[in-house]
């Protein structure tokens, strides 16, 4: 038996075609241990041909023909009766696989046991998710927060689907995944997470994304309702049951009457959304669901159950308004790791801290000053003002569009602010360790940029970490075996925090000055002009130099 089975679900591929294939054909696990299952959906563009002549040069490619079912639901499910591996892989005709991704899943995989394996996913269409924070050999959805990442771009094994007949609707079917990954979560014994970058999930330059196409709300939340179905068939009700539905209530439920779309639509459009969710929210979510969700997420709640309308907008425009107030309060290296100590918290539309009042019988409530005028939502009781708050500093990746996160989450805490009042903050110190941040591994060369995230009372925020001129310059550091440079850098415009990285070994004076030039914001602006001062020939003989040692030319995906 093979170890993998690729299944690849094409219609109408083009050229997305020639940028998929490459990354899935020279895989490191080897062209003797896993197969490449393209199912062509009917395709008219000449993608069927493409494949075919694929598969007459490459012996472990395969393609099936089918009529149009217009949606990928089908084409998956075809795969997987045609597949011959252990484990299925599923992967869309527009995305990649990085160079030994199947080998780092399918080893996790087969150590483990494992019913499902995620890997981690980078590229234009991906957020960063705590879900990949660390590998994880064994979990469950009871857990780890698995309903999180409900995209099926994972590695199934074969017998486990086909155990339980889970298969993918067919025909035109929204929240296809969701239902998919629904059902295999509440059957899942043993999943694996892998925090090595893994898939390459690109967002489509023509918006072709399937996802993109238009619905009505009652056929969307139509189909929410049978993911909302599947959840419960495979559970029992209780708390397991509300964790699992939680994120169907706060992401897709309360989406239409929160900010920015409850204050884009109007008039009737406004009505039909706030009506279907309003009647799914009392019809379908049992009450711990809503009542486990952060204090302003949780009075969303209330006031679409109560058909609060006004209030909703209302509280949507206020929240709208909240900002992340980041101060960097100290910033050091220390034995070859950067050292970030920082305080979040978040601030009112009129600058002011977003704050909690005591009540004189202990109770804790959302800023009455914030909620002012706010119909039914007069003294919101915060019932564990630290229960919903969490915060990290993360790194971008700017070239390969890929999130890293640092050891160090920030606490949680309350400050005193006089007259009853409580501001609620989020600090720590990061560390970043340049050798060790990509799942283990040392940053590759290039720019990462640092963030901050935050979530406080129901608000989350991404902050850029923006250095003011008291911290004064944090050296250059030359870190590991060969060492190569690590140059912390203010972007010109924002002054955020980044971290220029060197390729190994290239340590040498005029490295060391080229990468100055080309991370420094007025060192790059001064080498500009004097480029285009030099005479043509010595300007290309300049800017290929400058090219080979500038973090930011790395190649993506290299």
């Amino acid at each position: 038996m093979l170890k993998v089975s690729v299944v690849v679900p094409v219609y109408n591929a083009g050229e997305y075609l020639a940028r998929c294939a490459p990354s899935l054909l020279d895989q490191s696990i080897g062209r003797d241990a896993y197969e490449i299952v393209y199912v062509d959906d009917g395709s008219t563009d000449g993608s069927g041909a493409h494949l075919d002549r694929l598969a007459a040069r490459h012996p472990h490619v395969r393609v099936v023909h089918q009529e149009n079912s217009g949606w990928p639901g089908k084409p998956r499910n075809v795969g997987v009766r045609h597949a011959r591996g252990e484990y299925v892989q599923f992967v869309d005709q527009d995305d990649e696989l990085t160079p030994t991704a199947l080998e780092d899943l399918y080893r996790l995989a087969a150590r483990n046991g494992s019913d499902i394996v995620l890997g981690r996913v980078i590229g234009t269409m991906q957020a960063p998710s705590r879900v990949f924070r660390r590998t994880v050999d064994r979990c469950t959805a009871a857990d780890a927060p698995l309903f999180e990442s409900l995209t099926p771009h994972k590695m199934f094994r074969r017998a486990f689907l086909l155990e339980h007949g889970i298969e993918f609707p067919e025909g035109r079917v929204r929240l296809e995944d969701q239902l998919f990954m629904a059902r295999a979560y509440v059957r899942a014994r043993t999943v694996s997470i892998l925090a090595t970058p893994c898939y390459v999930w690109n967002r489509r330059e023509d918006g072709g994304n399937t996802s993109a196409s238009a619905t009505t709300p009652e056929a969307y939340y139509g189909y929410l309702r049978t993911v909302v179905d599947a959840v419960k068939e495979g559970t029992e009700p209780g708390p397991l049951q509300d964790d699992f539905l939680r994120r169907s209530y706060r992401v897709e439920l309360l989406r239409p009457v929160s900010e920015p779309r409850i204050l884009q639509r109007t008039g009737p459009a406004l009505d039909r959304y706030f009506t279907t969710v309003r009647r799914m929210a009392l019809d379908c979510f049992p009450p711990g669901v809503r009542e486990g969700l952060p204090p302003i997420s949780r009075l969303r709640g209330e006031l679409l159950e109560e058909g609060r309308l006004d209030s909703l907008i209302e509280l949507a425009r206020r929240v709208r308004g909240i900002r992340p107030r980041l101060a960097v309060e100290d910033l050091r290296w220390s034995d070859g790791r950067l050292r970030l100590t920082t305080t979040i918290e978040m601030l009112r539309p009129d600058g002011e801290p977003l704050t909690l009042y005591e009540r004189q019988d202990g109770r804790f409530c959302l800023d009455p000053e914030f909620l002012d005028g706010i119909e039914g939502a007069e003294d919101w009781e915060v019932r564990d003002p630290l229960a919903y708050a969490e915060g990290e500093l993360l790194t971008h990746d700017t070239a390969r569009d890929a999130w890293w996160f640092p050891d160090g989450d920030l606490t949680p805490r309350t400050q005193r602010a006089g007259d009853g009042r409580h501001r609620v903050l989020l600090s720590g110190t990061t560390t970043i360790d340049p050798l060790t941040l990509a799942a283990g591994e040392p940053l590759p060369p290039g720019t990462h940029l640092v963030w901050a995230s935050a979530q406080l009372l129901g608000v989350g925020r991404r902050a850029r970490v923006v250095l003011d001129d008291t911290l004064g310059r944090t050296p250059t550091m030359a870190v590991g075996r060969p060492p190569r440079l690590v140059i912390p850098t203010r972007t010109a415009r924002e002054a955020q925090l980044g971290l220029s990285v060197g390729p190994p070994g290239s340590t040498a004076l005029h490295h060391r000055l080229l990468l100055h030039a080309t991370t420094s914001p007025d060192l790059r602006r001064t080498t500009r002009k004097l480029l285009h001062r030099l005479p043509p020939s010595l300007r290309r003989r300049a800017g290929g130099l400058a090219r080979r040692a500038d973090p930011w030319s790395t190649p993506k995906g290299g």
